[in-house]
């Protein structure tokens, strides 16, 4: 899929993402792993052929679709509009308006930390009785994945499939249900 290099003296991973190329910087998680980072902000290019690409794999009887915050929200609203269904976003800090809201923790590999992830109480009516798709850019761990899906449930809606730009991890037949674009080994 990809391939290590050097640029000034710093390590990279090379990716092709449907036909276009990336240098994602290697990043330490801490003494025992490295990633490399795909940041999917500001790249509309990424986003566009992406999406493009996914979309044509989401199954059609889809209702909805629901991300994380941060970095899978363009990927979301792009897919999105391409499907012409909406989609939701499970926010990371409960802010004072989100009344009637559903939690539930899960621990990142980028930050090593516990998150929250919350879906707004005016968000749960789109969700019930809808098949759903999640959406990320990153699949590592199943962490982040695993709490959109208990969210998801406990709002009354069923998780059809997860789509992402790319899984991580040495062994990616571990995401059998996920459709992605490709795989992120880890670096140790």
């Amino acid at each position: 899929m990809g391939k290590l290099i050097k640029k000034m003296g710093k390590k990279f991973y090379r990716v092709d993402i449907c036909g276009l190329k990336r240098d994602l910087p290697i990043f330490k998680v801490n003494d025992n792993l490295k990633i490399a980072i795909f940041n999917i902000l500001g790249d509309t290019e990424i986003v566009e052929r992406a999406a493009a690409h996914l979309a044509k794999r989401i199954p059609k009887n889809t209702n909805l679709l629901v991300t994380p915050e941060v970095k899978s929200i363009p990927l979301a609203y792009e897919l999105s509009r391409i499907l012409k269904i909406p989609y939701v976003v499970a926010r990371k800090i409960k802010k004072p308006y989100m009344k009637g809201a559903l939690k539930y923790e899960v621990l990142s590999i980028t930050t090593g930390k516990p998150q929250t992830l919350w879906l707004d109480g005016k968000d749960l009516k789109l969700i019930k009785n809808k098949n759903v798709v999640l959406v990320d850019d990153v699949v590592s761990t199943g962490s982040t994945i695993s709490g959109l899906k208990t969210l998801v449930k406990k709002a009354g809606g069923k998780v059809i499939l997860t789509a992402c730009v790319f899984t991580e991890g040495n062994h990616p037949k571990k995401w059998k249900n996920a459709i992605s674009l490709g795989n992120l080994p880890i670096f140790d």
